[in-house]
């Protein structure tokens, strides 16, 4: 373990045009640009290690997504994935002037695929994290998530949660995501409890985190052109798809159907991660991406 992690990188408010997102950043020098979308209960801080990682190869940027981490609520309470899709697409227009390597974990595989599928003409390359992609065979996580989509059932456990020290929520909720919790750096602990504290305060934190479970639960249950297993069929970009072996949440046996699904496809399973490879193993992730990266970076002369 490293003596001190590289600090969280700053962050703006950015306007898109009728709503607000933050948004933290790397500073800008490469002139391929990265975009990082989060998972559920998550924030932009999920990828600080990683954009550190790559931060010689692209400009990175990771949204805290509407009603996550500083970003306020959005414009009519919408979580759905399309929604998060299309604010997400509104950034990339924001921050680039070509297409951007895209990342997503968990929720945030959702929201890059449904983003990928509908306009890839913004997407260079596509890196997904254990995406929560439909898996209806029962498993502990996704149940848990499922259970918060049922009308005063979540509102009642997040109300019973939220009286539990900061502390104690977050070793569970990264006992469930890390293969192995010695990883978890005592600085970033620090930060990450400070955030759920501060988060705590919000009045609006509680619908935000319900209604994006119930946002990609409503997923689970699309069927037809519009299911995300057909739209991952119909991307366009070379997808790179990791899964980490101890996964809880999202089954790695994924990986097989990912591998049949999407046209373009490497898959890597990681044998020591679980859910937040990018978190737990930045380096091996980012060797892995990196290689994507140049390999789909065109060669422009005088760049």
């Amino acid at each position: 373990m490293v003596d001190r992690p590289i600090p969280c990188w700053p962050g703006e408010l950015v306007d898109l045009g009728g709503q607000r997102v933050h948004v933290r950043s790397t500073p800008r020098g490469p002139a391929e640009t990265a975009v990082y979308v989060h998972g559920l209960a998550g924030s932009a801080t999920n990828w600080t290690d990683l954009m550190g990682e790559l931060s010689d190869a692209v400009t990175g940027h990771a949204v805290d997504l509407p009603g996550a981490g500083y970003s306020p609520e959005p414009p009519g309470g919408d979580y759905s994935i399309g929604a998060h899709a299309r604010t997400v697409a509104k950034l990339i227009e924001r921050v680039a002037d070509r297409p951007v390597h895209l990342f997503g974990n968990s929720l945030g595989g959702a929201v890059s695929v449904r983003l990928a599928a509908a306009r890839p003409d913004l997407v260079r390359s596509l890196t997904l994290v254990s995406p929560a992609l439909p898996d209806l065979l029962p498993r502990y996580g996704p149940a848990r998530v499922a259970l918060s989509a049922v009308p005063g059932l979540g509102e009642w456990a997040f109300d019973r949660l939220r009286v539990l020290p900061a502390e104690r929520r977050l070793n569970a909720t990264l006992g469930m995501c890390y293969a192995d919790l010695g990883r978890v750096h005592p600085e970033r602990l620090r930060e990450a409890a400070e955030e759920l504290r501060r988060r705590d305060g919000l009045p609006y934190a509680g619908s935000a985190l319900l209604n994006s479970a119930r946002g990609l639960v409503a997923e689970y249950f699309r069927r037809g052109e519009e299911s995300l297993w057909r739209q991952a069929a119909r991307i366009q970009a070379p997808t790179l798809v990791i899964h980490g072996r101890h996964d809880r949440l999202v089954n790695p046996r994924m990986a097989a159907r990912a591998g049949r699904t999407f046209p373009h496809v490497r898959l890597v399973l990681l044998p020591d991660a679980g859910h937040v490879a990018q978190m737990e193993l930045p380096e091996r992730v980012a060797r892995e991406a990196r290689r994507l990266i140049y390999e789909t970076t065109p060669v422009t002369i005088g760049e």
